[in-house]
């Protein structure tokens, strides 16, 4: 991932400004509440990369070519959106190699969420889209009373992810339960489960994952203008 202070776009994130019948458009923003859970239809090499095509029924909402779309916490551009449901993304090499969408096939299914507004309540907390890295699945307790799972991210993220604090995996907002040396657990509720693909989750399993925001931005001042 691009380090701090680079001017190259990150992974998952749109490229500068997207428009509308001619008006910028800023990349998204995110809450983290997953709207709907999407099915792949099919994910084909492309000269940028991958074409992405997700089935979005039974989702309420009806995206526009331009739109930033929060695809299990990627932040991707609406190519093509057919017959109300059809959405079509091209997903760069630099992002592939990066996230987990390179792992994507026909059947996968994807956590989708569509870009807040200024009106929009904070349920979450706010995930840009920007995927920091790839943690991996090392143990799942799918107990319905105590449901929790554990994840080993790349060592670098680790100071930015603390107990009690938010982060994003596969663009769902979680509360981080437990802090480890090299890891990290959540608990997850029933609604969680029932809503979003993390139910999923299985021992070796690869996931997306944003840190904190907040958090990133202390860590950076301190390692850089801290006294």
């Amino acid at each position: 991932m691009r380090p701090a202070g680079s001017s190259k776009a990150r992974p998952g994130r749109n490229e500068g400004r997207t428009r509308r019948a001619g008006v910028p458009i800023l990349a998204g923003m995110f809450t983290g509440l997953v709207q709907s859970v999407g099915r792949v239809l099919s994910a084909e090499k492309s000269e940028a990369g991958v074409r992405l095509r997700v089935d979005a029924a039974p989702w309420g909402h009806a995206p526009q070519p331009g739109d930033s779309i929060c695809v299990s916490g990627c932040c991707l551009t609406l190519a093509e959106a057919r017959s109300g449901s059809v959405l079509t993304f091209d997903v760069v090499a630099e992002t592939l190699s990066k996230t987990t969408l390179g792992q994507l096939a026909p059947g996968s299914s994807v956590n989708l969420e569509h870009s807040c507004t200024p009106a929009t309540l904070m349920g979450g907390h706010i995930v840009q889209g920007h995927v920091d890295g790839v943690a991996a699945v090392t143990s799942v307790q799918d107990d319905p009373s105590d449901w929790r799972v554990e994840f080993q991210p790349p060592a670098e993220l680790m100071p930015f992810i603390v107990p009690k604090g938010s982060i994003a995996v596969e663009g769902v907002s979680l509360t981080i339960a437990r802090v480890g040396a090299e890891s990290f657990g959540v608990a997850l509720i029933p609604t969680t489960l029932d809503r979003t693909t993390l139910r999923a989750l299985r021992p070796g399993g690869r996931v997306n994952i944003e840190t904190d925001m907040i958090a990133k931005t202390i860590v950076h001042y301190m390692r850089n203008f801290g006294r």
